[in-house]
């Protein structure tokens, strides 16, 4: 299936992959990777083509209504993991949780929050890489320049505001599927 991946990715969409193309599973078995601009479901499926190309197993977390039959199975057997999303629950440790009970994990946001556009990224991906202890892997989705720029995996520091400002200027001129989103 690799093959049909990298067939798909490189030749009939015209996609290339760029920056920290030596990503192994081996080196960093556990990072929050975040993904963006996430600007149309479109996004989901180059991100699932990624995955099989650079043989990295990486997971997601959604709303557990998309869990159900027929979709469930399949959500799971790509990497997914059901999250309730009720108030009162403290979604950030839940999800750092899954991290101490697993070997491997690899867990996908986008710091959007949605594929809308807006003003300030949602905070959540940051104090679950804090709360876990692990990295954050930065990739884009630039479908202006058909590319996947992936980072080297950034440990934050003490500085939030430091930290935001270096992720941002990672992503600054990426355009999403839908540019007015961007």
């Amino acid at each position: 299936m690799r093959w049909l991946a990298k067939f798909i990715y490189f030749n009939l969409l015209g996609w290339k992959i760029t920056g920290n193309t030596n990503f192994s599973q081996d080196t960093v078995k556990k990072a929050v990777i975040i993904a963006l601009p996430h600007t149309s479901w479109q996004d989901f499926f180059i991100g699932l083509l990624l995955r099989k190309i650079t043989r990295i197993k990486t997971n997601f977390v959604g709303k557990k209504e998309l869990f159900v039959w027929p979709f469930g199975y399949y959500f799971r057997a790509v990497g997914g993991a059901p999250l309730d999303r009720t108030s009162g629950q403290n979604k950030v440790e839940a999800i750092a949780k899954l991290f101490e009970d697993k070997e491997e994990f690899r867990l996908t946001l986008a710091p959007e929050g949605t594929r809308k556009k807006v003003e300030e990224w949602r905070t959540g991906f940051y104090y679950i890489a804090k709360a876990a202890n692990v990295p954050i892997i930065m990739f884009t989705l630039d479908f202006k320049n058909k590319q996947n720029h992936i980072s080297q995996p950034f440990y934050l520091t003490e500085d939030i505001d430091a930290d935001f400002a270096k992720m941002k200027a990672f992503y600054k001129g990426v355009v999403g599927k839908k540019p007015e989103y961007s």
